[in-house]
């Protein structure tokens, strides 16, 4: 029966990411290229008033583009498909990565149980935390080629890589240790997936115990508990991303080619320096247009397959 649920477990996670990964790849693209050190910042001139003349101090600036000009950039430079840069090894990665995220967190729930006080706070962050924590060392090659893919820019009509060819021009330039860059920044990353955890199974035994308040409580699911769930797993996405975004950008930063980034908090440092504070939350936008609706669609995806196949049983 362990070994049943366990499969069940790894086959809803795999489908519910594999349908949240197409759907949203465009803004994954534009959340990757707004983070990377190579986007090209707009000059701007501000008149500085108050000096001792009386008169003003022209001083040149940046600005960091916006989401729709990164956009508009991309489309007219290097076309539409490269929109969809990554899928592939994204396709590849993420079906495992959430089967194995689900089953160990489906694992690691019920062994913290015995543990702790069952199904409380502690249980779902230490179980979310175990979860990415195997995750993000087992998958974290296929994330590094994927982004390196979505970096790579090239005009139209010029040969692109394909992931097995970013694979390998990875290991001939930097060997196996190229594809763990990041790898830290990730394991940073786990307090986002430890909050977001939290927020949405707390949010998730509020709904249970409302509907069996209700006056025609059933067991029985039915669609508005499932969109009930998918705002539920929206709002702690949201939460969570903006508390722990920063390690996103130093991961994209990590695993940019031939960069000056070596390590997790020399690359913080050297960002704050270069660039400011506000540079760590280059990308928030798309991240939270993609993730929110992605996490709302693989978690809920994730509880209709299980409730249904667990019914089957």
């Amino acid at each position: 029966m362990a070994q049943k649920d366990t499969l069940l477990h790894l086959f809803a996670g795999g489908c519910s990411g594999t349908v949240g990964a197409i759907m949203t790849c465009p803004l994954e693209v534009l959340k990757t290229r707004l983070q990377s050190s190579g986007l090209t910042l707009r000059p701007v001139f501000q008149v500085q008033l108050g000096t001792l003349s009386g008169t003003g101090v022209i001083r040149p600036g940046t600005v960091t583009p916006g989401l729709l000009q990164v956009l508009r950039s991309i489309l007219e430079k290097e076309g539409p498909r490269s929109l969809f840069r990554g899928l592939g090894p994204n396709l590849v990665g993420v079906a495992p990565s959430r089967a194995i995220y689900f089953a160990a967190y489906s694992k690691s729930k019920e062994i913290f149980n015995g543990l702790f006080v069952p199904n409380s706070g502690v249980v779902h962050m230490s179980s979310a935390g175990v979860a990415a924590f195997v995750t993000n060392s087992l998958m974290n090659p296929i994330w590094m080629v994927k982004t390196r893919m979505q970096l790579e820019k090239k005009a139209r009509g010029e040969k692109k890589m394909n992931a097995l060819q970013c694979a390998r021009y990875v290991y001939k330039t930097e060997g196996i240790r190229g594809f763990y860059r990041g790898l830290t920044a990730s394991y940073a990353g786990i307090s986002e997936t430890m909050i977001c955890f939290l927020i949405y199974e707390t949010l998730k035994k509020q709904l249970a115990k409302s509907q069996f308040a209700s006056p025609n409580g059933e067991k029985e699911k039915g669609a508005s508990d499932f969109l009930s769930l998918m705002l539920a797993a929206a709002f702690s996405k949201g939460c969570a991303s903006c508390v722990a975004y920063p390690h996103e950008v130093i991961r994209t930063r990590l695993r940019e080619e031939g960069s000056k980034y070596k390590y997790f908090f020399q690359t913080g440092r050297l960002i704050a320096l270069e660039e400011g504070y506000a540079a760590f939350y280059r990308g928030l936008i798309p991240q939270l247009i993609r993730q929110i609706p992605n996490t709302a669609i693989v978690l809920s995806s994730y509880e209709l397959i299980v409730h249904l196949l667990g019914e089957a049983k």
